[in-house]
């Protein structure tokens, strides 16, 4: 089944951000005196994106609907229904992995990148909400644009998930962390319960390249990469987005296979090939079969947040 017929919860705006919006509009466009040509030409195009924003947020909504009628009416899977997903709690998870997305970097990113990296963690939310055993995710540190960011959204205080605005390293013993890098020397060949996997909440289109692999050694904190050259051929560099190394991670408690887990998440962008027959990227019967065995039903939320802006890079 292609992951069109999977339908997912999408991040659409609660009434209270389309609230939000329309007053900002308001609020904009009384505040116009004192302003600069160039500040009146920048407020105008901001009060028509928020416009377009609006419509095309409908629109999707409206597609989605169609979608999920003509799935259920071929009788396709349409995941879970909401009452369902209540049942998918960490608390209730036979998982007890712990993963921490460190928000600790707020004076690194830029507003329009804290936008970002704040879809990034919805998006990690609601795929670890619609597993069947949902990880146990932590997300800390944050602070600045992030929290308020966050703040903005509805229903952030109703998810599941461990908010602390402490940093990791007061929570967890030292001892059991171990800080996912591309830049590390060490690489991952399995995931154990007793330890703490922590990603590195930053977008910062390789700015500070190595600056979460350089903080964990500074902090006498172990690190690792994924085995991502082990199993996958890749023709960009192995830099993911919050999400991405997220859902690796969570394909992985789920599969136990890293090759099915990396090349189920791994954006074709970025130029996959498995180093192995079985997992190419033809469209063979036996591509189909295999990437049908993985849990495919949050690529929509990824893709969604994609749509309004350019992909990013995030150090893992």
């Amino acid at each position: 089944m292609s992951s069109e017929d999977k339908q997912t919860e999408e991040i659409v705006d609660t009434p209270a951000e389309e609230e939000e919006e329309a007053e900002g509009i308001k609020d904009e466009s009384q505040n116009r005196n004192g302003l600069s040509k160039n500040q009146l030409r920048k407020l105008k195009k901001r009060e028509r994106w928020l416009l377009v924003k609006k419509e095309k947020r409908k629109h999707e909504r409206l597609k989605k609907k169609k979608r999920k009628a003509e799935a259920v009416e071929k009788g396709l899977d349409v995941g879970p229904s909401r009452k369902a997903l209540k049942q998918n709690s960490m608390k209730q998870s036979k998982c007890q992995m712990k993963v921490v997305i460190d928000c600790s970097f707020d004076s690194f990113m830029s507003e329009k990148d804290v936008m970002k990296l704040v879809k990034q963690l919805q998006s990690c939310y609601s795929l670890n909400r619609r597993a069947e055993n949902p990880l146990q995710l932590y997300i800390c540190g944050c602070s600045g644009k992030t929290q308020e960011r966050l703040d903005n959204i509805g229903d952030c205080s109703r998810w599941d998930v461990n908010f602390s605005p402490e940093k990791y390293s007061e929570l967890f013993d030292k001892s059991s962390l171990i800080y996912l890098s591309s830049e590390s020397d060490n690489v991952l060949d399995d995931l154990q319960e007793d330890k703490v996997y922590v990603i590195g909440g930053l977008v910062d289109h390789n700015h500070y390249k190595g600056l979460c692999h350089r903080l964990a050694v500074e902090a006498s904190i172990s690190h690792a990469q994924l085995p991502i050259s082990q199993y996958l051929e890749m023709k960009s560099r192995k830099v993911l987005t919050v999400n991405h190394v997220f859902e690796i991670l969570l394909q992985y408690t789920k599969t136990k296979d890293w090759s099915k887990s990396l090349f189920q998440v791994i954006p074709e962008r970025k130029g996959v090939k498995c180093l192995t027959n079985e997992n190419s990227r033809d469209k063979t019967e036996a591509d189909t079969n295999m990437k049908a065995d993985c849990d495919k039903t949050d690529k929509r939320a990824d893709s969604e947040s994609a749509k309004d802006e350019e992909p990013t890079q995030v150090k893992s």
